[in-house]
């Protein structure tokens, strides 16, 4: 411990040789621009790598940089960075050479450890058909790196406090990165998640998309089980969903209509 109070007792007379109210300047509050959610590797120091200083920059980091939905600590960072803070950007930050991401490519056991492998795993499972072409094995645990990362992106987007934020005006924009330790640099792997667009009724709580999204598969699956295109839409009045039903009833009524068509398929 000696030598992490002589390194911080030269850090703070450096600080104070550049400005002598430094200090005094943090003290008063912090408004960060950022939300870092990292790996906790030892090699990848988030103010670090990316030039930035205290107050610039919250920061999470777990074992493989992973975006949980049960993670009671990350959703808790999230919330307080994105409604309190208002950063403007979250960057989910992987790197080459993760050991998480190794043990969980691995078929070995490391114990406690191994449930929460368990969400990258999910990741191979997602992309296994990818990976298996790739035949080199450094190449494709670098390309495992970089789909985590993008799926992180992804479950990051799928939380409520993320579209809650998108309602509102400026919410905070989201970025994969991966950096790459032998060279020091990031790589912005343009991490897109439009395609949530077709989903959003399963994953937004809303409740008006939630019935717009069932009524369309709704109308798909009448079609599928009666083996002929959907009736052309009734007007609003008369629609089985109509407004002026309650959401319980209209949800009620789904289940029934869906149930029908299924049973006048199996009829004809």
């Amino acid at each position: 411990m000696q030598r992490i109070f002589e390194g911080n007792r030269r850090w703070v007379k450096d600080q104070l040789a550049k400005d002598p109210e430094y200090f005094e300047k943090l003290s008063l509050g912090q408004k960060p621009r950022y939300l870092f959610i990292g790996c906790s590797d030892s090699r990848v120091p988030g103010s670090g790598i990316t030039g930035t200083g205290p107050g610039e920059m919250f920061t999470h980091r777990n074992i493989a940089n992973l975006v949980v939905h049960t993670d009671m600590n990350l959703l808790s960072v999230l919330q307080y960075a994105v409604e309190v803070l208002e950063v403007e950007v979250i960057m989910v930050v992987g790197h080459y050479g993760c050991g998480g991401v190794a043990a969980a490519a691995s078929n070995n056991q490391y114990g406690l450890i191994d449930n929460w492998l368990t969400n990258i795993r999910d990741v191979i499972r997602l992309h296994e058909t990818e990976l298996l072409r790739i035949k080199d094995d450094e190449e494709r645990l670098r390309r495992l790196v970089e789909l985590n990362v993008i799926e992180q992106v992804r479950n990051l987007a799928k939380t409520t406090i993320i579209q809650n934020a998108r309602k509102r005006q400026n919410p905070p924009k989201l970025h994969g990165l991966v950096y790459d330790i032998r060279e020091g640099l990031l790589k912005d792997l343009e991490v897109s998640t439009e395609d949530l667009n077709e989903f959003q009724h399963i994953y937004q709580r809303d409740k008006a998309v939630l019935t717009a999204g069932t009524q369309v598969l709704l109308e798909k699956l009448q079609q599928e089980d009666n083996g002929h295109p959907a009736p052309a839409a009734q007007p609003e009045q008369n629609h089985p969903l109509a407004p002026e039903m309650s959401e319980e009833e209209q949800a009620e009524e789904a289940v029934n209509l869906n149930a029908s068509a299924k049973q006048a398929g199996r009829r004809g």
